[in-house]
């Protein structure tokens, strides 16, 4: 983004582009009163870490366009799956069986969610979870919203079959993507979401990806995403989930995106009981630089949060494991547990695992374990010796590094679906060659 910006010329274009894309006056409200917040907010921090030169605010302009709906056809055909699938903004399918529609179940793009639903959408869009004035970075993603999915599963609706959704960037194109998942898990309710991030196309983009859960008391959602952003694709992952009391969720995040990645994933327990479990995975290769901070608040008492995560680097990337457990005064009976490691398989990585308990409470149970290190070499030999060539031997110890995070996923087509992505990216990583050699 450079330097100047006319932010009155700014507010009159996302203002005519709002109108003509038929949004409520309330939103277009929104839009302005976040494109003013721009000016004076400061971009978001990352402890050790510099992102601040990404152009991941280059786009300033709203706009909307059809997309080529066949860039979705080499999804997984559907087998009668809860799905919706989206390219760029485009909506192309939406599946919601008879008997879930009728119990009230809402499964629709953020625009017609905040034409129909108005009345939820008004409530719980960046006013509770996140609040689109935190930092300059989430006031562009009010300001700048071009596409994204709604939730709401009603009260006590019990949902047994995984509801996936498919959202694509178009970077045929130059456009940001700048989408939105908000989903209402009302009281009672249990469900999962399967959340699967790609790009089609080469054109250099950013994408700013949100998701919003407000999880409502006794209710119990687990969220799973395999993000694979493309390599031109710089990207703001912003994921946050708010508990009530007694409420569950649980995240399975695997981060495998080929560009650089800034990611910020959330748990505020703000509810007596509520309870919530952390697990990421990240890799990366070639010259890609990610920090992820995963965050947990202990607000209420008698909370339990746990982090997991796992970080594998190749080649001459980065990446920056925060681990951030902040229990509240008053929050008594908190349990916070975390765990961060990573494994550099090139002396060319740069990797760090940073665990950071924030503590005013004192009748909690509270701990860490952080590390980083090297591929172990008398694994390396002990499988070598036995006939394995060196790249297989390195993807057999990766994926026993990973083990103990993805076997806690409790979907196993999504463990699967990661394990897949994973490999992948290895194999890619294995293959690296600087551009200059």
């Amino acid at each position: 983004m450079s330097a100047v910006q006319d932010y009155e010329a700014i507010k009159t274009a996302v203002k005519t582009a709002a109108d003509a894309h038929g949004e409520p006056d309330w939103f277009v409200q929104r839009r302005l009163a976040a494109v003013d917040a721009m000016q004076k907010l400061a971009l978001p921090e990352v402890k050790r870490y510099d992102f601040h030169r990404w152009p991941l605010m280059d786009n300033m302009d709203l706009n909307f366009r059809k997309s080529d709906t066949s860039l979705a056809n080499d999804l997984p055909q559907s087998k009668g799956q809860i799905r919706f699938v989206q390219v760029g903004q485009t909506t192309v399918a939406v599946n919601v069986p008879t008997e879930l529609s009728k119990q009230g179940v809402i499964l629709t793009d953020i625009f017609s969610a905040f034409r129909d639903y108005s009345e939820l959408t008004q409530k719980y869009f960046m006013t509770k979870v996140t609040k689109f004035n935190e930092n300059k970075l989430t006031a562009y993603q009010q300001a700048f919203l071009n596409s994204g999915v709604f939730l709401y599963v009603p009260k006590g609706v019990e949902i047994k079959q995984p509801i996936e959704v498919y959202l694509i960037q178009d970077s045929t194109v130059k456009q940001a993507m700048v989408s939105h998942v908000l989903i209402i898990a009302d009281e009672g309710s249990q469900f999962s979401f399967i959340q699967h991030l790609n790009t089609k196309g080469e054109t250099e983009n950013a994408a700013h990806c949100m998701v919003e859960v407000m999880s409502q008391p006794d209710s119990h959602v687990h969220f799973s995403s395999v993000d694979e952003l493309g390599k031109n694709t710089y990207s703001f992952l912003h994921r946050r989930a708010y508990l009530s009391d007694d409420a569950r969720f649980d995240w399975a995040v695997g981060i495998v995106n080929e560009q650089n990645t800034l990611g910020d994933i959330t748990s505020e327990l703000v509810g007596n009981g509520s309870h919530s479990e952390s697990k990421v995975i990240a890799v990366t290769t070639g010259k890609q630089s990610n920090g992820i901070n995963n965050r947990v608040v202990n607000i209420g008492k008698h909370t339990t949060a746990n982090i997991s995560q796992r970080g594998v680097l190749l080649e001459k990337s980065e990446l920056i494991f925060n681990g951030i457990g902040n229990i509240i005064h008053g929050a008594s009976g908190a349990n916070a547990e975390q765990e961060n490691r990573v494994l550099m398989m090139s002396d060319q990585a740069h990797g760090d695992a940073n665990p950071i308990l924030l503590i005013d409470e004192n009748d909690v149970i509270a701990g860490h374990a952080a590390s980083v290190g090297q591929v172990d070499e008398n694994q390396m030999y002990y499988l070598m010796s036995r006939g394995i060539d060196k790249e297989l031997a390195q993807r057999l110890v990766i994926r026993g590094f990973l083990g103990p995070v993805l076997e806690e996923i409790p979907l196993p087509e999504v463990r699967q679906e990661m394990i897949d992505v994973i490999e992948r990216k290895i194999e890619d990583g294995q293959h690296f060659k600087q551009s200059n050699e």
